[in-house]
């Protein structure tokens, strides 16, 4: 691959790193919220490029679902089974919340429909369905106005013949079947994956066929979308299964920040990811942590996904005083239109204001001085909440200071309420805005080093760039793990893993496989990798893993497996891209006042440029490059490794 470019697009801004023959540029512009494509399009005539290959990482699905603007849904569901998306799992979230709210089901009561046809829990037909009965129904739903059709029967996992029936129909409108999207057990999380999927199928279909005809016609000839486990799709596949995207940039992020870390040497690593609309962190312990399912905006979804957990809380979060006089700071964020204050646009006052009145952005601007700010606007936008402080730098901080609470929180999701100590880990450090805040939050959790990518503005771009094809299947078996049930584990695993290669066909297709395992009576099961020539060693891999995750085990107790997975996967390219390093040793290009919590320091400020490994900086300090701000806190310095990455730890 001579020519290929990475993609993310933001709350905020669009990222891109393009790979040239071995050479790199990058760019970011502001993000295009009412058509994304065109952020993308424009920012590939701004770089005046024709790749050969485009990798995206999109937020299309994610959004549709946030904002309740997907296709107008129909359900089809087992006779009896209507009101599956509304009863769900009666749980409660927030355990403790008198008066919880649910959010109302993708699918309106007008649009659900019931199918005669019936299985048992075998696989065997125990109600034949009414001849052209799948036919009738699929006009029906187009009558009523829908879009899209999901269509998940009772124990079809088991026999995927009466959901057949439906594609064999024909329809005009967006089909999705459950024994397609999510051919696991657990009536509700696959009818729920089956709906999420047909509700943004539309959009997102409509969004990549838009942007692969306006990248054909600037020449660029493949288009890949990032999927939620960190791997790359096809067109038409990321079209016909959209929710295995619901988090496809964060995932790319992480991607990327575990390859550029093991380049510097680190292992064990806590990421953080702080745009302009959200924070992403995930903690890998020498590898990307994965799980079976992920819940976007109180919508459950079983699909493979990189585990990462967010917050609220960006460059982009408005602060505000509440009812009770007390500040707020997000979940509510200006994005990319109108923008923080400071950016010459909007009028909220966001964390990127309070940055910019406490004088951390150093007055340069942003985008390499592309993008004025505006520190007055900013002050005048901290008006609302004088009414709680002295002055606009004191609502500066206090905004911080909630932003890194925010944030904080978040980490410790990952790591110390799952039994990590963080002060174990370094923290990478990257989006537009996580270079700014990362020696606050490392104080916080005292996280002993921090480590700041080379580009870490576009760093979920390179992990786009570098993502390998993946394909995933996974089937219920529901059957005890000894010798008696060998013969049908290891049929499942060669017919998953036929599957995938299918997807994937080449020399160099890897395919792995595992199997989700239990304890006889346990409702949650933990994936173990597994060879099907070798099934008498998954037990003892069960019991050592779910030791070490749950700190107990009994090996005399009778072992489940509930689902076999295989992924097939083509490596992608492994690009760590390497600055053009400075002379070194240069001195700062300027000295600028900041407001710190222990008061207003000189402070020295670097272009990122000028650097050279071996160079060593005292905080307080600013580095300044094109995709993002480093702030290096009084009590920190930094040096710059043989990569170019920038290691943070403390000096005091």
């Amino acid at each position: 691959m001579s020519t290929l470019l990475g993609v993310d697009v933001g709350g905020t801004f669009t990222d891109f790193l393009l790979w040239e023959d071995g050479a790199f540029r990058i760019h970011k512009r502001p993000s295009t919220p009412d058509d994304p494509a065109r952020a993308v399009l424009e920012g590939l005539d701004e770089l005046g490029a024709s790749p050969d290959l485009v990798i995206h990482g999109s937020t299309v699905a994610t959004n549709a679902v946030l904002e309740r603007r997907g296709a107008r849904t129909a359900l089809v569901t087992t006779e009896g089974f209507r009101d599956l998306l509304t009863i769900g799992r009666q749980t409660r979230p927030a355990i403790y919340d008198l008066e919880p709210e649910t959010p109302a089901p993708l699918v309106a009561p007008d649009l659900l429909f019931e199918f005669t046809g019936r299985l048992a829990p075998d696989g065997t037909v125990e109600t034949a369905p009414a001849p052209g009965e799948a036919a009738e129904l699929l006009r029906a739903a187009e009558a009523a106005g829908a879009e899209a059709v999901a269509v998940s029967l009772l124990h079809a996992y088991a026999n995927p013949a009466l959901e057949a029936t439906f594609a064999a129909a024909g329809t005009p409108l967006f089909l999705s079947l459950s024994t397609e999207v999510s051919p696991e057990y657990r009536e509700v999380e696959r009818t729920a994956t089956t709906a999420l999927n047909a509700y943004v199928g539309p959009v997102m279909s409509r969004y990549l066929a838009r942007l692969a005809d306006g990248l054909r016609a600037r020449g660029a000839s493949g288009l890949q979308v990032v999927q939620s486990d960190g791997g790359a799709a096809e067109v038409g596949r990321a079209s016909r299964f959209p929710v295995a995207t619901l988090l496809s940039g964060p995932s790319a992020g992480v991607q990327g920040a575990l390859a550029v870390a093991r380049d510097a040497g680190f292992e064990r690593i806590i990421t953080f990811d702080m745009g302009g609309t959200s924070t992403d962190v995930a903690l890998c312990d020498g590898a990307v942590p994965t799980r079976a399912d992920v819940v976007v905006a109180g919508f459950p979804a079983r699909t493979p996904v990189v585990d990462v957990h967010t917050v609220g809380a960006g460059g982009g979060s408005i602060a505000r005083l509440d009812a009770g006089g007390a500040l707020r700071v997000g979940p509510e964020s200006a994005g990319a239109n109108p923008g923080p204050a400071c950016y010459g646009t909007g009028e909220a006052f966001t964390v990127t204001d309070a940055q910019a009145v406490l004088g951390r952005l150093a007055g340069g601007g942003l985008l390499g001085g592309r993008m004025a700010l505006d520190a007055t606007r900013a002050v005048r936008a901290a008006t609302p909440l004088l009414d709680a402080f002295e002055d606009g730098r004191a609502a500066a901080h206090a905004v911080l200071a909630v932003a890194t609470a925010n944030m904080e929180r978040a980490l410790r999701v990952v790591s110390v309420q799952r039994g990590h100590d963080p002060r174990e880990f370094t923290l990478v450090a990257f989006g537009g805005a996580g270079p700014l805040q990362a020696c606050a939050l490392a104080e916080a959790l005292d996280i002993p080093r921090i480590l700041i990518p080379v580009l870490p503005g576009v760093l979920c771009a390179l992990g786009a760039a570098r993502s390998d094809r993946t394909a995933t299947r996974a089937r219920s078996v529901l059957v005890p793990l000894d010798e008696a049930s060998f013969p049908a584990i290891t049929a499942a695993l060669e017919a998953a893993a036929a599957e995938v290669r299918a997807v994937l066909p080449g020399a160099e297709t890897l395919v792995s496989t595992a199997l989700d395992l239990r304890y006889r009576g346990q409702s949650y099961e933990i994936a173990v990798p597994v060879l099907a020539d070798a099934l008498g060693d998954a037990a003892e891999a069960f019991h050592a893993a779910h030791e070490q995750r749950f700190a107990h085990a009994d090996r005399a107790a009778v072992v489940e497996v509930v689902n076999v997975r295989a992924v097939a996967r083509i490596p992608g390219a492994t690009l760590l891209p390497l600055p053009a390093f400075g002379p070194g040793g240069a001195p700062p290009a300027a000295v600028v006042p900041v407001e710190f919590a222990a008061g207003r320091l000189d402070t020295a400020v670097y272009s990122r440029e000028t650097l050279a490994p071996g160079d060593r900086i005292h905080g307080p300090a600013i580095v300044t490059q094109l995709d993002a701000t480093t702030l290096i806190e009084p009590g920190w310095g930094a040096t710059v490794d043989a990569a170019g990455n920038l290691l943070l730890e403390r000096t005091r």
